[in-house]
């Protein structure tokens, strides 16, 4: 209750007035805006997001820092979407959430530094402008040459570049816009320059041969973030770039080695083992077939030395080797080893000291090593591969099997596993370290279940494969050279200048001028150039760094909690002797209304501003045909997308307005695996805020026919506030207080919900409609109304803030800011209660008023009969309120007995729980037919057998001696009180159905 007790908006008031452009909201406090700003007769986002820009321009003359935060800053870093798109709504979640915290940590008292900028995406940006090229000219990145690509490149960072930060802006962020960096600026080349020579020095960055996931079509290496897996459970063709024709994969081929003077068979066969293999064309990289030592299948070859088995396109013998790796179950228990292609033979291979034989160059053509094979794809080969075998007696069998295929989600092409020289960062012992932050308590990870993952990446320490075959991106800052005696050596450094002198120093002095320095044409993962990010964004290597560092929070997507944040935790102890963050927040992932992921391959993206703006579908394939011509998509994704949009959206997507979106996104529990996006949702939801609108319309409204402005209004202490007032008020109490704890557990859908409810149900169709009699007479008790609406307005919409900031920023200059309410003193639990009981029973009204069509015309008089004398006394103290919520023309009270003078009038009757049965008459207008009155029979004997099930069991319970033993005072009470409810509200229906 602290949080009640102490919050007060006399400090945000002067706070909200200076706080910098877009670093929160801005709130006129004029007593007079109200009057001169008229509401428009309902919420359009449209101009409630203008009218917020324009206020935000004014805010560029305030003066700056005239209001001093008391709690010191609070510094987040957004994850940089790549510079090639556009906003998707994986980017507006994440964006959202931050924006939120940001908000919420204003109102505390922070200062928030949140530093926006973007990512360069090597691979995303590299394989855009290279389509745009083949596009516009049919040309390719090598046609033009390294620097005119380059050149490129930037040309289109400068045109499409801005398009993520407008997005950003427009979803109302407040970032620290005069921090915005990109990953490839002058500050973050020099921090990955230093970064890497740092490192490199060390002994820490490594060049060597290495397995790496290889992209033929990029002709680089890839990332396992990269790799998409596609399923494959039969026989099924897929596309694969380069080829003109499927290819058609899930076959498992057994084809025999021959055993070197083995055995001849009793049919005259010579002895053979029979290997297994998805992949026949790497049959020509073959060094061994492998078995585990426990199979007896293999046992006699365990005694003889040196099995050799002979290759069938090759003129040598590879030999036979025992292995525990070797999956038994697998085939046959023999698998062939081709450790250039493929990372287990890789690993087996090492073991056992056998040399890799490279079958495929680096665009997926057979090596010219191959007679026979050379120069060809490596697809097609394996259907020759495949003849060969057949023909020459060796294939044993060609079966479906269901395979997991590796594609590279930038080209689509094939993943081939291949050896190729790489910059290697052993992570050992950093993995370690980021290991013991966790394990010491120093770092929090939400949701905990993600400490498992945290865990399981980095307790290997796997080298860090740092380098790619790219043009775009930071070059690495690596120079080669050779030494008198031929050898070649690697020194690192950020010029060649620098370069050079190291190299000297290397050789051990003297004049080298002839030296001959050739930088490595590499460039580094994009994954390290972010890895640096917390600090170099605050401008490490500079010491001036450590004002801006360390950040208070890092809140990101699961998916990437190794290949970011984990990295940042490495770089930022390596580099700083300092953890990055101590707490890390991850959101699920976005997907469309029926659980899938969206993605070009499915159709399925659906853009923050669609939702925002609306999109009929003219303009959704407008927004394609864009796509497919800037090289974002290809002409497959196109029409996949045609036909997944027109399907999901036929009439195209109703506009939503940014709060919309925002409140919808924070609707769900972002903690949860995957988040469901419902663009039907996000319009219910603009609908929610329509009502809060009206909610204010109707008070101002108020106000003008009271003849007073609702700035007048300054507390509410001291007021004698009716029955009605104190329970909305104590709705209002509770509501911040679940707002205040869901932001400190980051349960922000609890917030939501918790708004919704209050401003839905609580305020707007239930305290407002009773405040209309007393307003509209211009009674002193409506004067305390406007004041209670007015409080309510003020601090809810100040609760809803950060979620909405545009309608809120819109709707709050109408109300005071500084208003003060001791919520505390207003939490009643019983009066709670009662309240609901009043609201069921109108709800049961409306419900039977609705089902048989009773309308106004109808002049419907309600009756309520109550089911003992304390609920008559409940009742009576309602029933002014119980007339507008029902929306009857008059409320009597009885008893429920034989002996009412209301009985026989009726012309409909039901139950509305413990308190009452009720009963509703209407003038010669309303005619029952039989059948109704028989529905309406049908109904209550249901209601009355439900109840029958639920009494037994409560009676079962109560009669059960073990039940009276073990249970408190308070549960057998609440059982007796239930008891007694249900055989009341039972006795109620029964003249009816008798």
């Amino acid at each position: 209750m602290k949080y009640l007790q102490n919050l007060t908006y006399k400090v945000l008031q002067r706070r909200y007035l200076y706080q910098p452009r877009l670093s929160t909201l801005y709130y006129s406090t004029s007593k007079d805006v109200d009057a001169k700003v008229p509401l428009a007769a309902g919420y359009q986002p449209k101009q409630v997001e203008e009218a917020y820009w324009e206020r935000d321009k004014d805010q560029a003359n305030l003066p700056q820092g005239a209001n001093r935060c008391k709690r010191g800053p609070y510094r987040m870093l957004l994850p940089p979407p790549n510079v090639t798109g556009n906003l998707h709504l994986g980017h507006a979640l994440t964006a959202t959430v931050q924006d939120v915290i940001a908000r919420q940590r204003r109102q505390l008292g922070y200062e928030v530094d949140w530093v926006p900028g973007t990512d360069h995406a090597g691979i995303a940006t590299q394989v855009v402008v290279e389509r745009t090229l083949a596009t516009a000219g049919g040309k390719t990145r090598h046609d033009i040459g390294r620097e005119p690509f380059l050149e490129e490149v930037w040309k289109w960072k400068a045109s499409k570049g801005a398009g993520i930060v407008q997005d950003l802006r427009l979803l109302g962020c407040s970032l620290n816009w005069s921090r915005e960096y990109f990953t490839m600026d002058e500050q973050q080349a020099n921090a990955v320059n230093v970064a890497f020579e740092r490192l490199f020095d060390e002994g820490l960055i490594q060049r060597r041969n290495s397995i790496v996931n290889w992209s033929t079509t990029l002709q680089s290496a890839i990332s396992d973030i990269e790799v998409e897996v596609l399923d494959i459970k039969e026989p099924t063709t897929v596309s694969v770039p380069g080829y003109k024709h499927k290819i058609l994969f899930g076959r498992i081929f057994d084809f025999a080695y021959t055993v070197v003077d083995g055995e001849t068979q009793p049919d005259g066969s010579v002895e053979e083992i029979v290997v297994s293999t998805t992949r026949p064309e790497t049959i020509l990289g073959d060094v061994a077939v492998a078995v585990h030592p426990l199979d007896p299948r293999y046992s006699k070859y365990r005694n003889k030395e040196a099995v050799q088995l002979k290759h069938p396109f090759r003129n040598d013998t590879i030999p036979l080797v025992f292995d525990i790796a070797v999956d038994r179950d697998f085939g046959t228990g023999a698998v062939k080893i081709t450790p250039a292609h493929d990372k287990f033979d890789f690993e087996l291979a090492a073991r056992h000291q056998l040399q890799p034989r490279q079958v495929f160059s680096k665009d997926g053509l057979i090596l010219d090593t191959f007679e026979g094979f050379e120069g060809q794809l490596r697809f097609d080969v394996r259907e020759l591969i495949i003849q060969r075998l057949d023909r020459m007696g060796l294939l044993r069998q060609v079966r479906p099997h269901a395979m997991q295929l590796p594609i590279c989600s930038r080209s689509k092409d094939v993943i081939e596993y291949m050896i190729w020289p790489q910059w290697f960062l052993n992570c050992k012992e950093m993995a370690q370290n980021a290991l013991s932050e966790l394990h010491s308590g120093r770092l929090q990870i939400v949701p905990s279940n993600f400490e498992l993952e945290w865990d399981r990446w980095l307790e290997e320490g796997r080298d860090w494969c740092i380098s790619r075959q790219l043009w775009w991106g930071h070059q690495v800052p690596a120079y080669q050279f050779t030494d008198a005696q031929g050898n070649a050596h690697w020194v690192a450094a950020a010029s060649e200048q620098e370069a050079r002198r190291k190299a000297i120093e290397l050789l051990g002095g003297g004049q080298q001028e002839e030296l001959t320095l050739v930088r490595d044409p590499d460039v580094l993962d994009t994954w390290f150039s972010s890895a640096l990010l917390p600090f170099s964004a605050a401008g490490w290597p500079n010491e001036s760094y450590k004002e801006k560092y360390p950040l208070d929070i890092m809140q990101t997507g699961h998916d990437i909690l190794f290949f970011w944040v984990a990295r940042m935790m490495m770089m930022g102890l390596k580099l700083t002797g300092e953890a990055p963050f101590n707490k890390v927040l991850l959101n699920g992932i976005v997907c469309d209304a029926h659980g899938r992921k969206m993605s070009k391959s499915l159709g399925n993206i659906v853009t923050p501003q669609q939702v925002v703006q609306g999109a009929s579908m003219d303009s959704i394939i407008e927004g394609l045909e864009q796509s497919l011509a800037a090289g974002v998509i290809n002409e497959a994704e196109m029409e996949i997308s045609y036909r997944s949009m027109s399907k999901m959206f036929p009439k195209g997507i109703q506009e939503c307005g940014t709060d919309a979106l925002r409140f919808t996104l924070l609707s769900h529990n972002i903690k949860n695996h995957f988040i469901n996006f419902d663009v039907s949702a996000c319009h219910t939801n603009k609908l929610f805020i329509n009502k809060i609108w009206q909610a204010m319309r109707f008070t101002l409204g108020a106000a003008e026919r009271l003849n007073i402005s609702l700035h007048q209004f300054e507390t509410l202490d001291g007021v004698n506030l009716g029955t009605w007032d104190r329970w909305i008020i104590g709705r209002l109490g509770e509501t911040l207080s679940i707002c205040s704890d869901s932001y400190k557990n980051y349960n922000f859908h609890m917030a939501t919900a918790a708004l919704k409810h209050f401003f839905y149900q609580n305020l707007c169709d239930t305290y407002l409609e009773t405040t209309k009699t007393e307003i509209n007479h211009r009674t002193p008790t409506g004067y305390i109304h406007v004041g209670t609406l007015t409080a309510c307005l003020s601090w809810g919409l100040q609760a809803l803030s950060p979620f909405t900031p545009f309608v809120a920023s819109e709707l709050l200059q109408h109300v005071p800011l500084n208003m003060e309410v001791k919520l505390s003193q207003y939490a009643d639990s019983k009066l709670v209660a009662e309240i609901n009981d009043v609201v069921g029973i109108c709800q049961s009204v409306r419900q039977l008023k609705s089902m048989h069509k009773v309308s106004k015309r109808h002049e419907p008089k309600l009756t309520l009969f109550a089911t003992s004398a304390e609920s008559e006394q409940v009742l009576a103290r309602h029933l002014q309120q119980i007339q507008l919520l029902s929306r009857c023309e008059r409320v009597d009270l009885d008893m429920l007995n034989e002996n009412s003078k209301y009985a026989k009038k009726l012309n409909l009757f039901s139950t509305a729980g413990a308190l009452c049965s009720f009963g509703l008459s209407m003038n010669e207008d309303f005619g029952m037919t039989l059948a109704q009155r028989d529905n309406l029979v049908q109904s209550n004997i249901k209601r009355l057998k439900r109840l029958a099930t639920e009494l037994q069991k409560y009676r079962m319970r109560l009669d059960n001696e073990a039940f009276q033993l073990m249970a408190d005072k308070k549960t057998r009470e609440h059982f007796e009180k239930r008891v007694k409810e249900l055989e009341a509200e039972m006795k109620s229906l029964m003249p009816e159905t008798a």
